[in-house]
């Protein structure tokens, strides 16, 4: 079947009076296309004016097929009869087509469905704005491309009502496109501001003194500093070019900066533990070399390791290993003298059982009580004390030469007490003081003979308590 010969520009002439598939939407199909023909949605599509219905008998050649309108008694399409299709628009009929190899109500029901259609994308349109989500400045740019296929559209509907939504839509979606692009100038200016710190930052991480500078916790903070600038250049705005070349600019110029800065760092840290390393390692070798002079050569091990100490740091691993060699050179040295200390407490037993055999002689001494036979007696035990000789441990020798030291002093105190009784000279002076003692006794007793006969209370208390003084001055000095 042939269209017809003649059509205006805007007129759709299909191919066949078959039912035609409508035209796909004018929007992408996301996710929000997909689900966003919502109840409200399907309501309003097919609420939409297709007046299509059953098809009916065609009329008469002469009479002319109209559609009912949408909520009123005028009709918005009618099929001429050489089966052209006009649709009632405010300034009059408009032909949208010719559809001459069918019957009237088959060539409405077409133009109808471009109707519904275009009804549908609006709704559609309409529905994603309200939902959100989807960039106003998008929904704009789809929505002048519906209002571009409401001009002069070969469809059949209230096409004016079409044009008033998308128009009221446009002005929304205006509105919300100014909201938008305000946000995205914040947004920007938010991301300037958080690169531009993030720039300070690592700047100030470059201007700080190499030799101060802890380089794993500094290294670690520049990378995160990184990370960071990654993240805002993936996930954030786009900032303007300029902006974002000049900031890139004082990043990496600081971030070279730290690298380099860290690198001569550990150059020069190698260096000198390279120094110490060789320090270590002479060290090493000396005490290594002790060995041969078993526990003599302790005191020399303890020099080299006070120089050991002073040496600095060669770096962990070098300075273990290094150490691991130097102490097992020093054990040696040690473990030597330790062996013969057992030997020597081995042998000590025996001298240690005679000394304390010597010890329960010695308490004679304190039971003796003529001085000169218990000093004979504590010499011959200090001479056998001594022919028994040195014993380890040191600690046992001490502990038993104090044992002793305390029966000597006792026994010594003992002669001082005696030297001063028997001094002649003391005597004399202890003989002056008993009698001047004698006499003021006598005469104290006097006092208090006389005291006792007034009934002097005072006087009593004073006396008795002078005269209880001095006879225990004369007990003492054995009167």
């Amino acid at each position: 079947m042939t269209a017809a010969a003649e059509s205006n520009s805007d007129t759709t002439v299909p191919e066949s009076h078959d039912d035609q598939s409508p035209e796909s939407l004018d929007v992408e199909p996301t996710d929000s296309t997909a689900d966003a023909v919502d109840a409200d949605a399907v309501d309003a599509v097919d609420g939409a004016d297709t007046s299509g219905g059953e098809a009916t008998e065609p009329e008469p050649a002469t009479e002319t097929a109209e559609t009912s309108a949408v909520g009123g008694d005028e009709p918005w399409g009618r099929v001429d009869a050489d089966g052209t299709v006009s649709v009632r628009e405010a300034t009059g009929w408009r032909v949208v087509g010719q559809f001459p190899d069918g019957p009237p109500a088959e060539a409405l029901a077409y133009f109808e469905r471009k109707y519904a259609d275009l009804a549908g994308e609006v709704t559609l349109l309409e529905v994603r704005h309200r939902r959100g989500g989807a960039s106003a400045a998008d929904l704009r740019s789809t929505a002048r491309t519906i209002r571009g296929k409401l001009e002069n559209a070969a469809a059949v509907g209230d096409l004016a009502a079409l044009e008033t939504r998308i128009t009221t839509l446009l002005e929304a979606l205006e509105a919300a496109s100014e909201t938008e692009a305000a946000a995205a100038r914040q947004a920007v200016d938010d991301a300037v501001r958080a690169r531009t710190e993030l720039v300070e930052k690592a700047e100030a991480l470059a201007a700080r003194d190499p030799r101060t500078v802890q380089w794993k916790q500094a290294t670690a903070e520049m990378t995160s500093l990184f990370d960071q600038w990654q993240a805002q250049q993936q996930n954030g705005p786009r900032l303007p070019k300029s902006t974002a070349q000049q900031l890139w600019k004082r990043f990496r110029d600081a971030r070279a900066t730290v690298d380099k800065h860290r690198r001569a760092f550990y150059a020069e840290l190698d260096e000198a533990h390279k120094a110490v390393r060789d320090r270590k390692t002479r060290l090493v070798e000396k005490a290594e070399s002790l060995a041969a002079k078993g526990e003599d050569a302790i005191p020399a091990y303890r020099e080299l390791l006070d120089q050991w100490k002073g040496a600095g740091r060669a770096g962990k691993k070098v300075d273990d290993a290094l150490w691991a060699r130097f102490k097992a050179a020093g054990d040696a040295l040690y473990s030597a003298r330790s062996e013969r200390e057992a030997a020597d407490a081995e042998a000590s037993r025996e001298k240690i059982e005679a000394k304390r055999a010597l010890l329960e002689e010695a308490k004679a001494v304190a039971d003796e009580r003529d001085l000169g036979k218990a000093r004979s007696l504590l010499t011959g035990i200090q001479r056998r004390w001594d022919e028994v000789g040195r014993i380890f441990p040191r600690d046992a020798e001490r502990s038993l030469d104090d044992e002793l030291r305390k029966i000597e002093q006792a026994l010594r105190t003992r002669e001082e007490a005696d030297w001063k009784r028997n001094d002649p000279e003391t005597k004399a002076r202890a003989n002056d003081m008993t009698r001047q003692l004698t006499e003021a006794i006598q005469k104290l007793e006097d006092e208090l003979e006389t005291a006792r006969k007034s009934g002097d209370a005072r006087a009593i208390a004073q006396a008795s308590e002078a005269l209880e003084a001095r006879r225990s001055w004369l007990k003492a000095l054995g009167g």
